[in-house]
């Protein structure tokens, strides 16, 4: 078996149930600024944010447009009149609270911390991944995080990888496992960078590609069967 030094997860739908803590966070905020929340509210407000953050990760744009694009587009959508700055920066505090793990991401860390060094790469916010990895309880495993939006540069770009391998010691490309449950910013990206990658997909969907992946799981406790 290859001896990885470093486990290196995605955060969003990897580590952390991003879907759950949307859902919340979004109808929490509907009701902050007194507007009823409508669940057409959250299958338009996906669909903006989807097509933007596919936009990050071909480089398009940067994750700080995203943070008030998504709330012009989507308040326009419903026709609703409100500050999109001000409803961004309310959603961001609300989502930065909401620390709900993906199914058995603590238990399997709290596994693999006893052979592996553990790092985060992800394209999400700041403020967000930051304040939500805080109040998590998988903070204590997780040696280092990288962060799109700080770094200024986005999964799957080379310089993502370039820099993340900097701040963790530019340890050699063997030694690194990419885990993730995206296929283009985790898995293409980690591959085209000469990284091992285990795609993550619980929903056993059909691979988009051919290529020279080292792993498929549909639950995070195979990792522990595999490298524990």
């Amino acid at each position: 078996m290859q001896q990885y030094q470093w486990l290196l997860f995605d955060a969003d739908g990897t580590l952390f149930d991003y879907d759950k803590a949307e859902s919340a966070a979004l109808r929490q905020t509907f009701g902050l600024v007194g507007v009823a929340f409508d669940r057409d509210h959250l299958a338009a407000y996906r669909r903006i944010n989807q097509a933007l953050w596919q936009a990050v990760e071909k480089g398009e744009v940067k994750p700080a447009f995203v943070k008030v694009r998504r709330f012009e587009l989507l308040l326009q959508t419903i026709g609703i009149a409100y500050p999109p700055a001000d409803f961004s920066a309310q959603y961001l505090e609300c989502l930065a609270e909401r620390s709900e793990l993906i199914a058995d991401a603590a238990e399997v860390m709290q596994v693999l911390q006893k052979k592996y060094r553990m790092a985060i790469l992800t394209n999400g916010l700041q403020a967000v991944q930051r304040g939500r990895l805080s109040r998590s309880v998988i903070r204590h495993h997780v040696a280092e995080i990288i962060i799109s939006e700080e770094i200024g540069f986005s999964k799957p770009a080379k310089e993502f990888f370039d820099t993340a391998r900097a701040r963790l010691g530019h340890p050699s490309r063997q030694e690194l496992l990419m885990i993730g449950d995206g296929w283009t910013s985790d898995i293409i990206g980690a591959i085209e960078y000469g990284l091992d990658a285990c795609w993550y997909n619980p929903g056993h969907n059909p691979r988009p590609a051919a290529c020279e992946l080292t792993r498929e799981i549909a639950s995070l406790r195979e990792l522990v069967e595999w490298l524990g």
